[in-house]
């Protein structure tokens, strides 16, 4: 599995091995001992599974705070997305910052993002599916929100605002100014 560190270096990109021919393809997408040699030593307890019907559905940004915070590890099942994550981490030197990554059916691709970080993605195509496992389980007190389109994080979207496909959740989710303590 070749693995990339991105601007953010807790942020990881990891890319499974294929190994195909006319029948299609194998890959073996999680591996704990690989992952662990790689420094990602995360346990997972839940997968969720999405499907985006249009092109330019946004998803996020969101998170989960303690007791209950979330590391995701995402990758793109059918169609292509662009995923993000933002550093939510109080006092760290990247705090605010973001970094992305196109994750594709085609590239396999899949974005490490540990808890602390709020996480988002915009569809880049119809029928665009989803799939990510979690390190800790769904818990609506500790779920939060900021605003896919903050001007203060500066997020280069691959959508215009107009044109977003947005839940009414995420459309009336706060600045990030409200993060501030948060993790």
């Amino acid at each position: 599995m070749k693995t990339e560190r991105l601007a953010i270096p807790d942020i990881v990109l990891l890319t499974p091995q294929r190994f195909g021919d006319e029948r299609g393809f194998f890959s073996e997408t999680y591996n704990a001992a690989r992952m662990a040699a790689a420094g990602m030593t995360a346990v997972f307890v839940q997968d969720n599974h999405s499907l985006s019907r249009r092109r330019g559905v946004v998803r996020g940004l969101h998170c989960q705070v303690p007791p209950h915070p979330q590391g995701k590890l995402v990758r793109c099942t059918r169609g292509a997305i662009w995923d993000v994550a933002v550093d939510a981490r109080q006092g760290s030197p990247s705090f605010g910052q973001w970094v992305a990554a196109e994750l594709t059916e085609d590239n396999g691709s899949q974005l490490w993002i540990p808890a602390g970080f709020l996480h988002g993605f915009c569809t880049l195509t119809d029928d665009a599916e989803v799939q990510y496992k979690c390190t800790d389980v769904w818990n609506r007190d500790c779920e939060r929100s900021v605003r896919w389109d903050d001007p203060a994080l500066g997020i280069a979207w691959p959508v215009a605002p107009a044109d977003a496909v947005l839940s009414e959740k995420d459309a009336a989710a706060p600045s990030f100014a409200a993060v501030r303590g948060w993790f």
